[in-house]
């Protein structure tokens, strides 16, 4: 286990003490709890959801089509 040291504004670590109580939650724990939570539902998607998206044939032809016309310099990414 790794101890993190942490600043954030007085506003923001009301908020994040008022979230942790009301969790029933000391700090660290809520924090670590969030972050888990952030990093596990924004980041990556369920097996079973890329099973859907890999199923889906037409979406994965428009992927491929959008990748191929990124590769022929047909688009920038900004």
């Amino acid at each position: 286990m790794k101890t993190l040291t942490l600043r954030v504004d007085d506003s923001i670590y009301e908020m994040i003490k008022l979230a942790a109580s009301g969790q029933k939650r000391n700090i660290s724990n809520f924090i670590e709890f969030a972050t888990l939570e952030y990093l596990s539902s924004s980041e990556y998607v369920s097996n079973s959801e890329m099973d859907e998206i890999l199923g889906d044939a037409e979406l994965m032809k428009n992927l491929e089509k959008g990748r191929e016309d990124f590769e022929n310099g047909d688009y920038v990414v900004v």
